[in-house]
């Protein structure tokens, strides 16, 4: 059994195991949002009942990339590459590349994946989302 690192902001479904759904919301409205929250929507001011929690699929368009090479917490280790994810549902995700992915381009079609990012304490894997290039 693995932990997952940020449990409130993401899933993995029984629909596409191991593809992790993030957990954002939807207004009334329509507008789709990451991550859910409960201020008011950004579109129309609702707040409330008008938000709905909603998995969202972990699928989309690379818009840009950045390679770290240097990071300011010497415990992270670096190189790895942010993205800025288009989800299919609509919201715009930064998030990090999964690091066995090769190099990517605008454009590019992504999905979520899971990584292993280090265990627990009782030697379990703790697992976080990256996105990699879809097959």
């Amino acid at each position: 059994m693995s932990k997952l690192l940020k449990a409130s902001l993401y899933e993995v479904g029984p629909e596409e195991p191991g593809r992790p759904r993030l957990l954002g919301g939807r207004c009334r409205c329509g507008y789709v949002f990451f991550p859910m929250q409960a201020y008011g929507c950004e579109n129309c001011g609702r707040f409330g009942e008008a938000l709905q929690q909603e998995a969202l699929a972990g699928r989309g368009t690379l818009l840009a990339s950045a390679v770290v090479h240097l990071h300011a917490d010497k415990s992270r280790a670096a190189p790895f590459t942010v993205v800025k994810v288009a989800l299919d549902t609509g919201p715009v995700v930064r998030s990090l590349l999964a690091p066995d992915c090769a190099e990517v381009a605008p454009g590019q079609r992504l999905v979520t994946t899971l990584v292993e990012v280090g265990r627990s304490e009782s030697g379990e894997p703790v697992m976080d989302l990256r996105f990699t290039a879809d097959a």
